[in-house]
């Protein structure tokens, strides 16, 4: 008789030996472990086999970096001597008496309220300007007067070669247009015919980032007593970037982290008084006024309808959700509705949101499986909101006023500053982000004060920035700073940004 129908006849009739048993149990147990021990062996030895086959047909994944300079150093590290380049021409640091010799001509500058005869010459500086849409080098004969007062090169800022509109342009096309130092040294070379290397780009945008440090703070404080205020975060190479958008100021954060205690320093809260249009994030919960973005919950609504297209429950919900934010916006727009009749309407509407998810909210369901499931959050989602007065906030509010006089409404979205992190996003994508908190500083302090430039001008041109910058160095103040004193407010006790990015020691 087979050994295992034995057993079972054995057990049947009760036959079975105790001692037996046991032995039994322990032959299973060491011929399971062997098992397992083989199928390890066998799993290690088709890896190396998939390995093997992978190399000898040249789609092999490499964890290591394999270019040239990356061989060199493995090089070095086995003690092999780095090949000495071949210098190719001069190199190192022209001398100023060969720029002045190249210069198209020469400019005088005394000292301002000092009379020129009183004046002798101190030295000559050859600066890097645009003129007629070229680079043209002017030597400034720098003449010095009683009590050791010189003269004051107009739009340079400090020993600087460069003129501060060629500052701003690297700035531009560098932090708003998301180009790198390399496409931005070319194109000043094929457009303007200016010659410059990516370490001086680098140094001008410390430069500027340094002379702009105390109006970023400014910034701050005009961000805080904003009417409105558009916030939206994303992913960077060094933790987030968080863009703050107002009539007053335009901020982004690049290097700091999504959190409450950021988020207090610079927008607080328990302070703010004007209204946070946002996504439904938990970081923004506590806000006086707010205003959701709709357009998070529209896609949700018709993110449902693509993928079950045959459920006739997804699609008219995202047809009646859709129907209801344009009504609200006919309702924002109509110039013969006052307030009392704005309020009136946005009463209607949420009763038109609640007959649309009142019944399967007040189910209050369980958690779902699948799309049901995003179903039954998305609805709990808009009720939430809806009680929570922050889905209707834009029809009722009043148009608010930029600096430089234009008038606009608010928005039921937040799709502007989703828009203002689409270029931080393809850079951060691409690899070209800072990887420093210096370099993140740096551009934070750049781009905040360009990109709220534009509040202030009518045409946002290089012209109308340079002309607007060098009058903050006529003035002694700049737009921002002006704008400060006439709503009576201070700056802050200790600058933001070195609270919420500071720099390592060391």
């Amino acid at each position: 008789m087979d050994p295992i129908e034995q057993f079972k006849d054995d057990a049947r009739s009760g036959r079975i030996d105790p001692d037996r048993l046991v032995e039994l149990i322990a032959t299973l147990q060491r011929e399971l472990q062997a098992a397992k021990q083989r199928n390890v062996e066998l799993e290690q030895r088709i890896a190396e086999l998939e390995k093997q086959q992978a190399a000898s047909s040249g789609a092999a994944k490499l964890d290591q970096a394999f270019s040239m300079r990356e061989e060199e150093k493995r090089q070095e590290a086995r003690g092999k001597k780095k090949p000495k380049r071949k210098v190719k021409g001069k190199r190192g640091r022209v001398p100023t008496a060969a720029k002045v010799a190249q210069a198209k001509r020469s400019e005088d500058i005394y000292p301002q309220g000092v009379d020129p005869s009183a004046c002798w010459h101190s030295h000559t500086r050859p600066v890097w300007r645009l003129e007629d849409g070229r680079a043209v080098l002017i030597a400034y004969r720098i003449f010095r007067g009683p009590n050791n007062q010189y003269g004051q090169i107009p739009g340079v800022l400090g020993r600087s070669e460069f003129g501060l509109e060629v500052v701003v342009s690297i700035a531009y096309q560098i932090y708003v247009l998301g180009l790198s130092f390399d496409k931005v040294c070319l194109l000043l070379y094929f457009f303007l015919h200016l010659k410059l290397r990516k370490s001086q780009a680098d140094a001008l945008l410390h430069q500027l980032a340094c002379c702009w440090h105390d109006q970023f703070d400014v910034l701050c404080v005009l961000l805080a007593n904003s009417l409105v205020v558009h916030a939206d975060e994303t992913s960077w190479s060094l933790a987030s970037v968080w863009v703050f958008l107002s009539e007053k100021a335009r901020l982004l954060l690049f290097g700091v982290h999504k959190d409450a205690a950021t988020l207090q320093e610079v927008l607080d809260p328990a302070t703010f008084a004007g209204i946070v249009i946002s996504d439904d994030a938990a970081v923004y919960g506590n806000f006086t006024a707010a205003q959701k973005c709709w357009a998070h919950l529209l896609r949700k609504a018709i993110k449902l309808t693509l993928q079950d297209p045959h459920n006739e429950e997804y699609r008219q919900f995202t047809d009646r959700l859709l129907a209801i934010y344009h009504q609200a916006c006919r309702v924002q727009r109509d110039g013969r509705l006052g307030d009392q009749g704005r309020a009136r309407k946005v009463k209607e509407l949420e009763e038109q949101i609640f007959e649309l998810c009142g019944a399967r909210w007040l189910e209050n369901l369980p958690v779902l499986e699948g799309l049901k499931n995003d179903y039954r959050l998305l609805v709990n989602e808009i009720m939430r909101l809806m009680l929570a007065r922050e889905l209707f906030t834009f029809v009722t509010a009043k148009p608010v006023t930029q600096p430089n006089g234009t008038t606009q409404a608010i928005a039921g979205t937040n799709n502007e500053a989703e828009r203002t992190l689409r270029n931080p996003a393809e850079a951060r994508k691409t690899g070209r982000t800072s990887k420093t908190p210096r370099g993140a500083r740096r551009q934070t302090i750049v781009t905040s004060v360009l990109e709220s430039l534009r509040l202030y001008l009518t045409s946002f041109t290089l012209p109308d920035v340079i002309a607007e910058v060098q009058g903050w160095l006529k003035r002694g103040r700049s737009c921002f700073e002006e704008l400060l004193e006439k709503l009576g407010l201070s700056r802050p006790e200790q600058s933001i940004l070195e609270i919420i990015l500071p720099i390592p020691s060391g």
